[in-house]
């Protein structure tokens, strides 16, 4: 990379890092305990709205798994997730009704807590329906991943988003809150996977599964972009670019092996497609705040119009992080 670009990527990052310092005037406190926060603590961020029947489930899988503290946006949620999240001992809470797309998609308002208190922290960033799967995720914490990434001096950690969807239509097993989404939606795609090389950013830029064999068949190229990195050391100069699927300082992205070793990864564990799915698609439709003019909803909203059925004959049923490796989907890399 040329020096003009290396300057352009910096101004870039300062001008991030400007709106989001600006952005932080939408945020209203609801309960902050981010003083109970211990410098080794790992912190999870998300943005939620209307997620309360998903988030009793969501905070027990990141607890089990040793995420210390929880920090949300929550974004005029009317469910009672706000008051159910402020309620939690181990969560920090900040409200708004600003606009989501104005926000970009809520990563100027994340960008901003990040840098107020994720610094010096490994930081866990997912939405309410993305469960984080690593190496030995079974039998080790993460603080044994993160203490590992400390010890090679590795910032970031990326993991594909892999879509997890049910046998047969959504609405024939009813979701109940508190439980485990891959009770249902326990089936993945294998394989249709199309991956590429983002020159500007650096990183690795993924498409395919369920949705884009289904829902953008005629489009593949506008399908969901699955390549993601959620877990970083943080440091109060870092930004998301766009949702978690890139950084800058651009070095944090290039989390792969361009000399045909593996370095190690893991998934995220999508669960969209449940029951709720329908209603949330219906609310979203409305509100018109995602990307494009709201494009993926649209496209679930047709797709849901014929009661789909996402499994196909060559469907995975998941079993566990050792079975994702062996599909090629995650690497446990040199970490023995």
């Amino acid at each position: 990379m040329g020096a003009w670009e290396t300057y352009r990527l910096r101004l870039e990052r300062k001008r991030r890092l400007w709106r989001a310092f600006r952005r932080r005037r939408e945020l209203t406190s609801v309960s902050n305990r981010s003083k109970k926060i211990q410098s080794s603590d790992i912190l999870l961020f998300s943005t939620q709205r209307n997620e309360r029947i998903r988030l009793p489930y969501f905070l027990r899988y990141y607890r089990d798994l040793g995420v210390n503290h929880f920090l949300f946006v929550d974004n005029g949620s009317d469910d009672g997730s706000r008051e159910y999240l402020a309620e939690q001992k181990d969560c920090s809470v900040w409200t708004t009704v600003a606009s989501y797309r104005r926000s970009r998609f809520g990563v100027d308002w994340l960008n901003w807590l990040q840098m107020r208190y994720g610094h010096g922290h490994w930081t866990l960033v997912v939405d309410p329906d993305e469960f984080f799967v690593y190496p030995f995720c079974d039998t080790r914490p993460l603080s044994a991943l993160t203490d590992w990434l400390d010890t090679m001096s590795i910032r970031s950690f990326p993991a594909m988003l892999l879509d997890m969807y049910p046998k047969g239509p959504l609405d024939a097993q009813p979701y109940r809150e508190g439980q485990n989404p891959m009770e249902i939606a326990c089936w993945f795609d294998s394989g249709n996977y199309m991956i590429s090389h983002n020159p500007t950013y650096g990183n690795l830029w993924i498409q395919g599964g369920p949705r884009a064999r289904t829902m953008f068949a005629g489009d593949a190229l506008h399908a969901p972009t699955l390549n993601k990195i959620p877990l970083v050391k943080w440091h109060r100069s870092y930004c998301y670019v766009s949702s978690t699927h890139m950084l800058l300082p651009r070095g944090l992205n290039q989390t792969y092996d361009e000399w045909g070793g593996e370095k190690a990864s893991g998934c995220l564990l999508h669960a969209k497609f449940l029951s709720t799915l329908p209603a949330k698609v219906e609310e979203e439709l409305v509100r018109g705040e995602h990307y494009a003019g709201s494009r993926e909803y649209r496209a679930y909203a047709d797709g849901l119009n014929d009661s789909p059925d996402l499994w196909c004959k060559w469907s995975e049923k998941y079993i566990n992080w050792r079975q994702l490796e062996i599909l090629g989907l995650m690497s446990k890399g040199n970490w023995a």
